[in-house]
């Protein structure tokens, strides 16, 4: 049996038996997909992203540009703008509009660094460090939520097997060639 075969036969009897029925294209678009794995996993991040993201600008009035810079920093701060433009595909402009606005609010500061004038790292303030402290868990908790049907067996598997493919577009270029 071909991989997505494999798949198929595994996981769509399971989407069928759902209290949530897709509808005949969802369907489709998931489970007859020359490029399933695309597919699906675009499927999960909007299912993600969308309520989080709107939870966010209705809650704190930040847009999802602003709040993923608050999210990186809230990982390492001291990074640039150009940093994490490059890290999450966002344009530089979008990043530098949304980190000129994070400033004014008094969420973050802008520094200097000493060996490169132009670089300007970043750091959350005790106001951003608070509103990223607050909207974490939901965004924890939405993750759990989603990943409720795996065991931590298959969580564990599951994050290697994405961490390969991750580390194997490093490799590989980005498919556009």
């Amino acid at each position: 049996m071909e991989p997505s075969a494999a798949i198929d036969a595994i996981a769509e009897p399971e989407v069928a038996g759902t209290q949530q029925r897709l509808d005949a294209f969802t369907h489709a678009r998931l489970w007859k997909n020359p490029c399933g794995f695309a597919a699906r996993f675009n499927y999960l991040a909007l299912r993600y992203n969308q309520p989080l993201y709107g939870w966010v600008e209705e809650r704190f009035g930040l847009a999802r540009p602003e709040f993923v810079v608050l999210y990186s920093l809230g990982i390492m701060e001291g990074v640039t703008a150009s940093e994490i433009a490059s890290s999450t595909a966002f344009p530089k402009n979008t990043l530098s509009r949304a980190v000129s606005r994070l400033t004014k609010l008094g969420l973050i500061t802008r520094g200097t660094d000493a060996s490169d004038r132009r670089a300007q790292p970043l750091q959350l303030t005790a106001a951003g460090r608070a509103l990223l402290d607050e909207a974490m868990p939901r965004f924890i908790a939405f993750e759990e939520a989603m990943l409720q049907p795996l065991s931590l067996i298959e969580r564990e598997q599951l994050s290697t097997l994405m961490a390969k493919v991750v580390l194997g577009m490093f490799h590989a270029g980005d498919g556009t060639e």
